[in-house]
């Protein structure tokens, strides 16, 4: 009898039922979001950003994932963040994957018209767990993804020292991918639905626990067996320190999905 990698998969229903708490989670959490947000203070910004999205398959198992972003502010147009990310993903079963690897962040000020030009690097490692869910209509997306946040110490508006722990995070993602068009059986056009929250955790956190919230919703075009676009809308709810203040961004993505594979092909 083949034993399971981890005793957390011993039972996929256990699992749907875990799946299903969190999205009812997730409505409770969207409906108080808007209720705070008509209640506090909130800063409204746009962003644009870009996105190229590596997926280098090794072999049945394992694969490599990795992205570059550019987000930047428009009216005005300043520069907010810059990173990089790679995880190893490895192949459960049930249609579960883990993940870990960590992401190099470059974080501009918050403020477009802020006089500083200081960008702060960010560390931040990370452990996760995809789930895929395959219907007739539909594919649902369960991401949940643990970081730890250190970031570089600052000091009169300088760099100095090293990295300095600051806080955990904890996201999870549920999405919905509803195929539109489909050519030669293959999917072509996909809509793509998705809503994350995040929480921090640790000694530092006083009064923003909750973190943000990120509702997304984007048409991703199939150009080939390697290469898919994407363009999409992105509303990024977000508590600052204080625990009264809150960012309101309105973001237009643009995303490229290329995906790359070291596995030998069998030739008959």
């Amino acid at each position: 009898m083949k034993t399971k990698p981890l005793a957390i998969l011993r039972s996929g229903k256990s699992f749907h039922k875990i799946n299903n708490r969190r999205a009812a989670v997730l409505i409770v959490l969207l409906f108080c979001q808007w209720n705070i947000w008509a209640q506090k203070k909130v800063t409204y910004q746009e962003q644009i950003w870009y996105g190229y999205y590596n997926s280098l398959a090794i072999n049945e198992k394992w694969s490599l994932k990795s992205e570059i972003q550019e987000r930047h502010f428009i009216n005005p147009t300043e520069q907010h963040q810059l990173l990089f990310r790679a995880d190893l993903e490895y192949k459960l079963e049930d249609n579960w994957n883990i993940l870990f690897g960590g992401a190099f962040f470059l974080q501009s000020p918050n403020d477009p018209y802020s006089e500083s030009d200081l960008v702060v690097p960010e560390l931040r490692p990370n452990i996760g767990f995809n789930n895929k869910q395959k219907y007739s209509f539909m594919t649902v997306c369960h991401r949940y993804k643990a970081e730890a946040r250190f970031f570089h110490d600052v000091e009169n508006n300088e760099l100095v020292g090293g990295y300095r722990f600051s806080n955990f995070r904890l996201r999870y993602q549920l999405g919905f991918d509803i195929p539109v068009l489909k050519k030669d059986n293959q999917e072509k056009i996909i809509v793509k639905v998705k809503d994350e929250v995040m929480f921090n955790v640790g000694n530092k956190i006083v009064k923003n626990t909750f973190d943000q919230n990120r509702i997304y919703l984007a048409l991703n075009y199939v150009v080939s067996p390697v290469i898919a676009v994407e363009a999409g809308y992105m509303n990024w709810f977000q508590q600052q320190k204080s625990g009264v203040d809150y960012y309101n961004r309105d973001i237009i993505r643009f995303s490229i999905y290329h995906n790359l594979t070291l596995k030998k092909k069998n030739h008959e």
